[in-house]
């Protein structure tokens, strides 16, 4: 019988498929994700405003889909140029690499830049070492889909004045059915391995086995399976509910999850169900 995984995987759902097939996997994708951009972005406004008249200090990116989103709504009122320029004279974060490219296609210098596995625990020790002092400094911090509440702590315990930016939210898919089916395939043993690329999938899919009655089953039923991780962000979140992470991608990218879940997985199934 081929290894049986489940992916949650929404905007390269095809993609993931094939990876996984290409490894000798049964794979099931069930998106779980759909990104809706905030369309009145009044909290990108109101930054643009406050950093053009020089009331911000250090501006965090956290993502690069994000930063290019932010620009967008910056420009429905503002000039590019103005914008930029503004952005030029604070402190310029990023958390990963991604944020990093489209900072260097901007002509924005970054000051600070997390090391790999680029969580909000590398970033906030990259930032203090930048930046001895955030006592009384503004940091605004573009946001990708949900909160990073644990990091905005942090840096308040700094006295620093936090100024969150969302840029865009996250929703469950029009279709929930393949996210459900998924819920009930776990619940029912029929998958060895379940891979998670980013926490918010994971927040999603327990919210589906919650409104199905079957939250405490489906991660009773996880604990069996093999997980598979794409990063120290996810696993994180993985962690949070109780769940093992077997298998993390290193470097964190979806074909090297795809191939390591494959590779690693069968034998790590076969000796947990014993």
């Amino acid at each position: 019988m081929p290894f049986r995984v489940c992916s949650l995987e929404s905007r390269r759902a095809g993609e993931m498929k094939s990876l996984l097939e290409r490894h000798g996997a049964a794979a099931t994708v069930a998106p779980s994700m759909r990104e809706i951009p905030l369309e009145e972005n009044v909290a990108a406004l109101d930054f643009a405003a406050a950093l053009l008249a020089g009331r911000i200090d250090v501006v965090v990116f956290m993502t690069g889909v994000g930063a290019k989103a932010l620009l967008e709504a910056v420009e429905t009122q503002y000039s590019r140029e103005e914008f930029l320029a503004a952005l030029r004279q604070c402190v310029v974060a990023v958390r990963g690499p991604k944020p990093q490219v489209v900072l260097r296609e901007w002509k924005v210098a970054i000051d600070v830049q997390a090391p790999a596995p680029n969580t909000w625990h590398e970033l906030l020790a990259a930032m203090t070492a930048a930046v001895p002092c955030l006592a009384g400094k503004t940091v605004a911090v573009q946001e990708y889909g949900e909160s990073s509440e644990e990091f905005y702590g942090q840096l308040r315990e700094l006295e620093a004045n936090v100024l969150p930016v969302p840029v865009y939210r996250w929703a469950f898919p029009e279709d929930t059915g393949p996210l459900e089916a998924a819920v009930q395939a776990m619940v029912a043993g029929e998958f060895d391995a379940l891979i998670i690329t980013s926490a918010q999938q994971l927040t999603h899919l327990l919210m589906a086995a919650e409104s199905l009655g079957l939250k405490e089953r489906f991660l009773a039923a996880a604990r069996d399976c093999v997980i598979g991780s794409i990063g120290p962000t996810a696993t994180e979140r993985i962690q949070a509910e109780g769940l093992k992470v077997d298998v993390e991608a290193s470097p964190p990218k979806m074909g090297v999850l795809a191939r390591e879940i494959c590779r690693q997985g069968p034998a790590i199934r076969t000796a947990r169900v014993k």
